[in-house]
């Protein structure tokens, strides 16, 4: 019989999430100056991904009272994971984003591994990595890491790897397993700090608020849920995936000089100011809204350890979309988002979240989905190498990527940093946003705005 591991309880929270119409899957594109050398790239994920992380080659059956195992994958087949796909003719943005919107809203396989990779040929500009990853193998900065492991010249390394402790069948005892792993992340929030988008979280102000403080538990269970608007609603199983050109980051950074604000201040800000022309452009009066932003709890100057996993918390930022004026709406994103920075609220939600998967699932969506109401989109803002890297000798020339919408949320934005450039990504719900293309046309215009409103100043 084959060797079973108990997933760990926030793990199996995002497992136990998984519906038609909410698939919890990350999903990475990543393009290319050229063709992809196929046989190199195989040869990399088998050693860098396949080889030393044991869930790319482990599936997921469920054990005793439905609680998900990981078990070796006894028929395990790389190609079945990693395959070639045509880009329709004539391979242009638009059949890209058709391609990637349809396995975005298509699940993954439950009995192999959970993860599939295809390289997308015959786009214009390159071949393109589209990558699809289930949340309960881990959470979408691990995953960005794991894909740049990829990258010739990575120094991405694991940890050594760790004996499992033998899971004991009490449920108190996985109760209390659970509370010490929220609060052991607790103390490494505490001490080396936890980074929201590309800005740190500072382990002196986590410290002044109280990590796990009532008053942080307090303040989630009492915010009122979001407007409801178009962005919000019912979803459907199809979803709709696009992406901008390229943004120099130094054209952010000038805005942030100017105007006062950091380039994370500036992107969300934008991003706020684009929700307001769509909402507006719709005849819906513009109320602030709540992003939901991942936070990581993992520090980033340690490895990713080779059983990966979920360690992340979640922050309810509310953006000023009220706000007409441009330096104004930034000005208060900005002071904003430093409250957010100095609460412990991601390391509460990581604790609930951890707590949450030793609960039913019935329970565990009812809260998720409660939670969801407080909120209209979820918005990830990550850092990637700061330098272009090739995969497969050649070189990577943008990328994008999009966590899950739990909750039912049927909006995610995703703003991704690399090599002196920010690529936009959205993701919706055909129900919710059926042309995405709007959002980022309203980014654009936004960003117009404010460099308009900089060079003024200037």
């Amino acid at each position: 019989m084959a060797t079973q591991e108990r997933m760990a309880s926030v793990d199996a929270l995002w497992f136990h999430m998984e519906e038609p119409a909410n698939l919890m899957m990350i999903t990475a594109v990543l393009f290319f100056e050229g063709r992809v050398d196929f046989e190199r790239l195989r040869t990399e994920t088998r050693t860098r991904l396949v080889d030393r992380y044991p869930r790319f080659r482990q599936r997921v059956v469920l054990g005793r009272l439905g609680l998900p195992q990981w078990e070796d994958a006894p028929d395990f087949d790389l190609d079945a994971h990693l395959l070639r796909l045509p880009v329709p003719a004539p391979g242009d943005r638009a059949a890209q984003e058709a391609l990637v919107s349809e396995w975005m809203s298509t699940p993954l396989e439950r009995s192999r591994p959970l993860w599939q990779f295809h390289v997308l040929e015959g786009a214009q500009g390159g071949d393109i990595l589209l990558a699809r990853l289930h949340h309960c193998i881990s959470d979408g900065i691990a995953l960005a890491r794991l894909l740049l492991s990829l990258t010739d010249g990575d120094a991405t390394n694991t940890e050594p790897p760790r004996e499992h402790p033998r899971a004991s069948s009490g449920g108190l005892a996985r109760w209390v397993r659970g509370a010490r792993a929220a609060a052991g992340t607790a103390r490494t929030v505490l001490r080396k700090g936890a980074e929201l988008a590309a800005e740190p979280i500072l382990a002196g102000d986590l410290l002044r608020q109280g990590a796990l403080s009532a008053a942080a538990l307090g303040k989630l269970m009492v915010i009122t849920p979001d407007p409801r608007t178009p962005l919000r609603g019912p979803l459907g199983t199809q979803k709709r995936a696009a992406w901008s050109s390229p943004i120099p980051l130094e054209r952010v950074k000038v805005v942030g000089r100017a105007l006062g604000g950091t380039v994370n201040d500036v992107l969300l800000a934008v991003l706020t100011g684009a929700l307001r022309r769509y909402l507006e452009a719709r005849n819906v009066p513009p109320e602030d809204l709540h992003a939901l932003v991942p936070v990581n709890l993992r520090p980033m100057d340690e490895p990713v350890p080779r059983e990966l996993g979920n360690r992340f918390g979640l922050v309810f930022l509310r953006l000023p979309v009220h706000i007409e004026d441009p330096r104004r709406r930034l000005h208060e994103l900005s002071r904003r988002m430093g409250l957010v920075k100095k609460s412990p609220e991601a390391v509460v939600t990581f604790g609930a979240l951890g707590l949450l998967g030793y609960t039913p699932a019935p329970v565990e969506r009812a809260v998720v989905d409660a939670f969801g109401t407080k909120a209209s989109l979820v918005a990830t803002n990550v850092p990637g190498p700061r330098q272009p890297v090739s995969l497969a000798g050649v070189t990577l020339r943008e990328l994008t990527f999009w966590v899950p919408q739990a909750g039912h949320l049927g909006l995610g934005v995703s703003l991704f940093s690399y090599a002196g450039q920010v690529t936009v990504g959205v993701a919706a719900d055909v129900l919710r946003v059926p042309d995405p293309h709007v959002l980022i046309q309203n980014f654009h215009e936004e960003l117009d705005s404010l460099s308009e409103a900089a060079a003024q100043q200037a």
